[in-house]
């Protein structure tokens, strides 16, 4: 480093804002605060049928583990724009996928972290046993929501997380110690299917994002009414939450801008076009969508049930 040069953590952060994420921060990585609680979560069957989520639990309780090596890591938030209008379609989904963006925007980071100081590093979005959320609370960025989001007190939660693991040694900064949810309950009570048995507690099998997207049977017959118009994932509990209220952003990055399907309709008239998409239609349609993750089975499922509940109009 050059005399007078600004400290390596901050010409880091410096990358990853020039990058286009809105947030970054630094931990060292170890133990992880939440691991226990996580398992306990899996123990009391609140995962329903994401059964991945119970694999590699030596792994995920020590960050160190993942990547032999790896001492710190950049932990990054990237806004999908939460003062878009509500739809059947929850707003993270509606344009490109944020796997392959925030991987490549954080190895151009790593290429740079390597061209500096030779270090090895390796991107997490949502990969791998990391817990990204715990990691995001120790790097500074925010404290976990009752609705399990962690949230910004700048920002709201309307944000996608991901780290950048490295074998460099860097200064750390404050973790958010603070719970500024307070006595607020709104998220908890908003919630249709009363999915928070507990706060800080979700149990998928009630959640309404789960039931749209990682469920892949049929959606239980007295939970059907309740997912109401949702059609891929559910935006409820962050949009009554007074931080997303008051501090939720209009969409920045063009990436995640409605793809033509699905922009500017309602729950009826996207229900019947997505029944009438055969194979073909359905991969033109969807090709780097998120909403790939359902399948066509699952988004026609999901179809059904908004017209069985009466979305007849459009």
């Amino acid at each position: 480093m050059t005399t007078g040069a600004a400290p390596l953590e901050q010409r880091l952060k410096a990358q990853a804002y020039g990058l286009g994420f809105d947030l970054a921060g630094i931990a060292t990585l170890g133990p992880v605060g939440t691991a226990s609680a996580f398992d306990a979560w899996l123990a009391a069957g609140h995962a329903g049928e994401m059964t991945w989520l119970a694999k590699h639990a030596d792994l995920r309780a020590d960050t160190t583990r993942p990547e032999p090596g790896m001492r710190s890591a950049l932990v990054v938030a990237l806004d999908y724009g939460g003062k878009q209008p509500p739809g059947p379609v929850a707003r993270y989904a509606r344009g490109a996928d944020y796997h392959r963006l925030m991987w490549d925007r954080l190895d151009a980071v790593g290429t740079w972290l390597a061209d500096e100081i030779g270090a090895r590093s390796r991107a997490y979005v949502d990969t791998g046993p990391v817990l990204e959320r715990d990691l995001a609370r120790k790097a500074g960025l925010g404290w976990f929501g009752k609705n399990t989001m962690l949230i910004n007190p700048e920002r709201g939660s309307f944000f996608f997380l991901g780290a950048l693991f490295t074998d460099a040694a860097l200064a750390p900064d404050a973790p958010f110690d603070a719970d500024r949810c307070g006595t607020c309950t709104r998220c908890l009570e908003a919630c249709p299917t009363g999915a928070f048995v507990a706060p800080h507690v979700l149990d998928a099998n009630r959640c309404i994002s789960y039931l749209t997207i990682e469920h892949r049977s049929e959606i239980p017959a007295a939970m059907r009414p309740l997912v109401g118009d949702a059609i891929y994932g559910c935006d409820i509990c962050q949009d009554v939450c007074p931080w997303n209220v008051s501090f939720a952003r209009d969409l920045a990055e063009p990436a995640f801008a409605s793809r033509a399907f699905v922009a500017h309709k309602d729950a009826p008239t996207l229900a019947r076009d997505l029944l009438a998409l055969d194979d073909d239609a359905y991969r033109a349609a969807f090709k780097g969508s998120p909403m790939k993750r359902a399948k066509l089975p699952g988004l026609k499922r999901n179809a059904s049930v908004v017209l069985a509940n009466g979305g007849t109009a459009g």
